[in-house]
């Protein structure tokens, strides 16, 4: 077994290989109610630096702590400049861990935006990873 490498953490979070789990990780604290946009950005570019490095073909957020004002996030930004670095980094699947009663929870993965991988929504850790490794 390899134990997970954490590859960057600062206050608002860790991005973390899981090569066990074929993965990358991002799992956010809490403190991400502090977040601005621009952190944001800053911190999936650091992701995405993450994901080509690692070359794994899964992506897993662990969103259940993460707190930030999701109007502050720019979709159009991370389409533009995040999402093409994870299809030449070749992910095949991309999972969120939820908080409960998220609706997409449980919905058939889709591919979203211009990304080349479906990405699926999911209540608990070993679901997500479940599916990722498949």
């Amino acid at each position: 077994m390899t134990l997970p490498i954490i590859k960057h953490s600062d206050r608002w979070g860790e991005c973390i290989v899981r090569k066990d789990d074929k993965c990358t990780e991002i799992r956010w604290f809490d403190t991400t109610s502090d977040m601005s946009g621009h952190d944001f950005n800053r911190f999936l570019e650091v992701y995405a630096f993450v994901v080509e490095e690692a070359g794994l073909p899964g992506g897993l957020v662990d969103a259940v702590q993460f707190k930030m004002d999701t109007a502050l996030m720019s979709m159009g930004w991370r389409d533009a400049n995040i999402i093409p670095r994870y299809n030449a980094a070749g992910l095949k699947k991309f999972a969120f861990v939820m908080p409960a009663g998220m609706p997409a929870i449980g919905a058939a993965p889709q591919v979203e935006g211009p990304a080349d991988f479906p990405t699926a929504y999911f209540g608990t850790r070993r679901d997500a990873l479940n599916w990722i490794s498949v």
